[in-house]
């Protein structure tokens, strides 16, 4: 069972909740740029671990089946046990995933945004789930049985939503356990002193037990030390692999090669500047990344990007009803359609047009999907849908043109 997916409705009540909340206290803690970033790397995240899931719990089972040295029972002991084993090696994975090049690679994209609220919880890599399984494999080396292992490392997961907020402040004594939202924004900060402190998933005991405890002081200065300064999911996930894969390059030797994705990040060989450790952005002068786009375009991509939660939904729930090519094509649609949602939003005229054709291939994809969907008239909702969204796209199209380009790109508090 995936909890993620099911707990997503709860995501968006308490999202909803915290706007309120932001609202109520006149803090601006969203911005809707910012806010379809974020859902847009969630999203692809999904969509690529509905494909990994499977072979992940494969690897668990065969694990379990062939190399366990123990038999432990599903008793309460047992869960308790896990749940102890979980948070420590997230612990280790998400710390050495701040301290080894590669592993920063497929963690960095969480880290991208300047603002801080729940959405980011769902701004996730689309590669760190293929290295992080293998972290909790010794689990079943020791008998715990995978879906003892999977389901504890959801709730895990789950409980790292809440503490994505400004909306709550220090919490007293829980906080000498339990990670919360205090010790969480301290991780996001990239102040110096803020970065590669608190990893912890659920108990905070582990970064005051192995050193990395860091307490809230002045609000942390969110985001990474170089900011991505794009709404775009596919540069968000594979830019820092193209700056590895560029210093790799340049390096002179095998061994250096090997050396950019296994050192920490900032490290160089000394023939090409040596470590360049991270510098905090300057707070007199550090402004946010923003953009901005005409009124109609915003619309156009908040209906679109409804239509998307949609389809997403149902894949997610009905994957295995769809047969592999429709999954991937689905799935290829889901990706190229986040990569649009946050190109308009960065004012990218030409991807209107790539709108055209990727409506049309959703258009296609519902008409082959008949099957799925009884009782609904697929034709009328095809036509809604299609011409409808190309409607709004013509209106978004003919805003964009008239808007003077300079405007669509801008830094701003």
């Amino acid at each position: 069972m995936d909890y993620i997916a099911l707990a997503i409705p709860l995501f968006f009540v308490l999202m909803g909740a915290e706007l309120a909340w932001s609202a109520y206290t006149h803090r601006k803690v969203y911005r809707f740029n910012d806010f379809v970033a974020n859902l847009g790397c969630g999203i692809g995240s999904q969509v690529v671990g509905a494909f990994s899931k499977t072979l992940i719990f494969a690897a668990y089972l065969w694990t379990y089946d062939h190399a366990r040295l123990f038999t432990l029972e599903r008793s309460v002991l047992t869960w308790i046990v896990a749940f102890l084993l979980v948070d420590l090696l997230y612990y280790w994975f998400h710390r050495l995933s701040h301290e080894i090049n590669f592993l920063w690679a497929a963690h960095i994209v969480h880290h991208q945004s300047e603002e801080y609220n729940l959405s980011v919880a769902l701004r996730q890599s689309w590669w760190q789930g293929l290295f992080s399984w293998w972290f909790y494999l010794p689990m079943a080396v020791l008998g715990i049985h995978p879906v003892v292992i999977v389901t504890v490392g959801a709730f895990n997961t789950l409980y790292q939503f809440w503490i994505h907020t400004k909306a709550i402040g220090n919490m007293g004594p829980f906080e000498w356990l339990f990670n919360t939202p205090s010790h969480h924004r301290v991780h996001h900060g990239s102040d110096p002193k803020y970065i590669d402190r608190n990893h912890a998933g659920t108990l905070i005991v582990w970064d005051k037990l192995f050193g990395t405890f860091q307490r809230e002081e002045e609000e942390p200065v969110y985001g990474i030390t170089t900011p991505l300064s794009r709404w775009d999911p596919l540069t968000a996930n594979f830019h820092y692999w193209g700056d590895l894969f560029r210093l790799a390059s340049q390096a002179r030797t095998w061994g250096d090669k090997l050396r950019v994705f296994i050192k920490p990040p900032g490290w160089r060989p000394a023939y090409l500047g040596g470590y360049a450790g991270p510098v905090g952005k300057d707070r007199r002068t550090y402004r946010k990344f923003d953009t901005r786009v005409p009124a109609a375009v915003g619309g156009y991509v908040a209906v679109q990007f409804t239509l998307l939660l949609v389809v997403t939904t149902f894949f997610l729930f009905r994957q295995g009803d769809l047969g592999a090519t429709r999954q991937w094509a689905t799935a290829a649609l889901i990706v190229v359609w986040v990569m649009n949602m946050g190109l308009l939003m960065e004012g990218r005229r030409w991807a209107t047009g790539a709108e055209v054709l990727r409506i049309a291939a959703l258009s296609l994809l519902l008409w082959v999907s008949t099957d799925l969907l009884p009782g609904v008239s697929t034709i009328s909702m095809n036509a809604l849908v299609t011409l409808g969204s190309w409607a709004l796209l013509w209106n978004a199209q003919r805003a964009m043109a008239s808007a003077p380009v300079n405007s669509t790109v801008t830094r701003a508090d």
